[in-house]
């Protein structure tokens, strides 16, 4: 059995930064890939970045076939890219194959040259999430399924695409097939649109969302999924009354699931919770120790952003002062790509009021802001939500264009305690979304 000092299984954002990082300190790295096109991650090759890059040509109004090749192209040399930044560093061993625990300290790899079997002084997982496949009748075994991976390599648009699940991915893909020229149907069990969110702003994002065309079928039970020559008939009920519709392709997106499922977790002491994913600590640390779970596969938000912080973490304890934990990170931005972006930091109303925290509302229309007239898109709705005594800001849900960069500067307000006040009087440069705040603040 071969002995190292570090086993990284996984090359997600997390695992491939800290090989990265443990190389440049001259220790020893094998990072464990089961699928040389994952190389890089979830995000440069299935998710965040490709999914994007369609989003953006459908905005643009490329065609759907033509969009993917240049997706492919896009991921390919991000692929590339990855893998020498690891490989070629001379500590680095990148070995394809599954790993699978053989107890605790123990991993073994089947590749397509035989059994390794590795000791290592530490070991990192970092395997991420698979999306969750409903047990509706029918739905798993049909031809014309797709989950969220498969969604983005058709080559052929849908001419009629049912979405079940109106979370943030299905609105995304929703409204990304609505734009290419699919007919979109989008489904749900929740009675409620984007319950998470403020009444206004779900109501002015689903309205927008219709506008391009998506009917929305809300407060439904699936009962099943049949395949016929040309689609398949989804059978639902709403309102106690029996409907369907056909579709000739059907978009799961219901969630996600940790990939454990071939890790061997049975072997080891590492708990995991009710839904499967790995516990941690307050560190990252598994119930087993020198095993660390970063990215998805230990749960909570499963952004990129949050698997480069988990990175920041395990630095922390390896080569800093240990001070940086998951209690430290707050106040976690997210945005959904959709037309116009929604994207949202801290609290709403919904949440200050549950916790009957005291809050003054700021709000503006998108069609105030004069930037939002020259790009001739002015739908959308900008709030924050103040401290009425300290002038703190403790959250903002900006539904609108360019969103996505705008809520980065409010976040970095919130966790460096800048008043209102001081976004209210900045001097922006005009015309430009950021300026926004100028009115939003006042």
């Amino acid at each position: 059995m071969k002995k190292v000092k570090n086993i990284i299984i996984g090359f997600g954002k997390g695992g491939k930064t800290l090989a990265k990082f443990l190389a440049k300190k001259g220790e020893q790295v094998v990072v464990v890939e089961k699928s040389n096109q994952m190389y890089g991650g979830t995000c440069i090759n299935i998710a965040c970045l490709p999914s994007k890059r369609l989003i953006i040509e459908s905005e643009n109004g490329m065609e759907f076939s033509q969009a993917v090749n240049g997706k492919n192209e896009m991921t390919a040399f991000l692929r590339d890219k990855n893998y020498h930044m690891l490989a070629d560093e001379k500590t680095v061993t990148v070995l394809d194959g599954q790993a699978s625990f053989m107890n605790n300290h123990q991993v073994k790899v089947k590749t397509e040259n035989g059994i390794e079997e590795l000791e290592a002084d530490r070991i990192f997982i970092n395997t991420g999430a698979l999306p969750i496949i409903l047990p509706i009748p029918g739905l798993k075994e049909s031809k014309y399924m797709l989950d969220s991976t498969q969604a983005m390599d058709q080559t052929q648009l849908p001419d009629n695409l049912a979405v079940i699940g109106a979370g943030y991915i299905g609105l995304e893909f929703a409204a990304m097939f609505a734009r290419f020229g699919s007919k979109v149907t989008v489904l749900d069990h929740n009675q409620e649109f984007l319950g998470r969110e403020d009444d206004d702003i779900a109501q002015a994002v689903k309205k927008d969302l219709e506008d391009l065309g998506i009917k929305f079928e809300l407060g439904v039970d699936i009962e099943k999924v049949v395949d016929n020559s040309n689609g398949a008939e989804i059978f639902f009920t709403k309102d106690g009354q029996r409907k369907q519709i056909s579709a000739d392709r059907i978009l799961s997106a219901t969630g996600r699931r940790p990939n454990t499922q071939d890790l061997g977790l049975k072997n080891t002491d590492i708990a995991t919770d009710e839904r499967g994913f790995i516990k941690v600590n307050d560190e990252l640390q598994t119930s087993v120790d020198n095993v660390w779970a970063i990215g998805d596969v230990k749960g909570g938000l499963q952004f990129t952003y949050i698997s480069l912080d988990d990175f920041r973490i395990i630095k922390s304890q390896l080569f800093g002062n240990g001070q940086y934990k998951l209690s430290s990170r707050k106040n976690i931005p997210y945005s959904v790509f959709i037309n116009p972006a929604l994207s949202r930091v801290g609290l709403n109303e919904k949440q200050a009021k549950n916790q009957n925290i005291d809050y003054v509302v700021k709000k503006l229309p998108v069609a105030a802001i004069p930037k939002a007239r020259v790009a001739k898109d002015t739908r959308g709705l900008f709030k924050a939500l103040v401290d009425p005594k300290s002038d703190q800001i403790l959250g903002a849900t900006l539904y609108g264009i360019e969103s996505y960069e705008l809520i980065n500067q409010v976040s970095l307000a919130i966790n460096q305690k800048i008043p209102a006040s001081v976004l209210r009087d900045q001097i922006y440069t005009h015309p430009t979304m950021s300026e926004a705040f100028n009115d939003l603040f006042a």
